[in-house]
């Protein structure tokens, strides 16, 4: 009965190891870089609201971003015709599941999902196969039934497994080569999927970056109410023996 307690206890430990996978690489986002911010919206609209859509966010709190209403038309808006519109996109479930044999999710709260470290490792991570329907595979999600968005940014890699020992045991290593060159360099893709990710963070809790300021205020502010009323109980008690 013991044993089985601890198995219980313990198992949720071990579901989350088993789904651990890929080793995550840190996301160097920063939520209050709005030139980041705006490079991420753009990346974005270009090449992420052909399949998923952000039906929870209005083009028109793009402003948060530095944007006016007219650079928001001018430059974000492919789908919608009025900038208070959401931003959603013209193809339907039924067509995403004919054509990638799973619906496109929508992003909206994706970062909050999935996490900012698991998308920036996700987006760097893709290779050719030619095994999958799509031709592309994914080290962070295997057999991901998307294709690689981006390709043309960063090129074509290949998954490459390198086998070591070490202390007698052989360990088998992934490693992605280049295939083919894309239209940017390894850090300047790197600083595109930073930006894109850094937008998608935003995307997910828009109020995040104010209401972590407000917070702060009010923690001050209670700091100051807590140090008037410990001056003042003591005042009133001063003279009681």
């Amino acid at each position: 009965m013991k044993k089985l307690l601890i198995a219980l206890l313990f198992a949720p430990l071990a579901s989350w190891a088993a789904e651990e996978g890929y080793r995550l690489d840190r996301a160097p986002i920063d939520p209050t870089d709005l030139v980041s911010l705006q490079a991420g919206a753009r990346t974005f609209v270009n090449y992420c609201m052909g399949c998923h859509g952000a039906e929870y966010m209005r083009y028109n709190r793009l402003t948060d971003l530095g944007l006016t209403e007219q650079q928001i038309r001018d430059n974000l808006m492919f789908t919608a015709d009025k900038v208070g519109e959401t931003m959603k996109v013209a193809m339907t479930a039924k067509q995403g599941k004919a054509w990638f044999g799973v619906a496109p999710p929508d992003l909206s709260v994706i970062a909050r999902a999935r996490g900012a470290d698991w998308l920036y490792t996700y987006l760097r991570t893709f290779y050719r196969d030619p095994k999958t329907a799509s031709g592309w595979n994914n080290l962070v999600f295997p057999n991901v039934g998307m294709p690689h968005a981006l390709w043309t940014l960063q090129g074509e890699k290949a998954l490459k497994l390198v086998k070591t020992e070490e202390g007698g045991h052989e360990n088998v290593e992934y490693q992605l080569t280049q295939l083919s060159k894309g239209a940017q360099d390894t850090v300047q893709y790197d600083t595109t999927v930073r930006d894109l990710v850094n937008f998608l963070v935003y995307l997910s809790e828009p109020s995040a970056t104010s209401r972590v300021r407000i917070g702060i205020v009010v923690l001050f502010v209670l700091g100051i109410l807590f140090v008037l009323s410990y001056a003042l109980k003591r005042e009133f008690w001063k003279d009681v023996k």
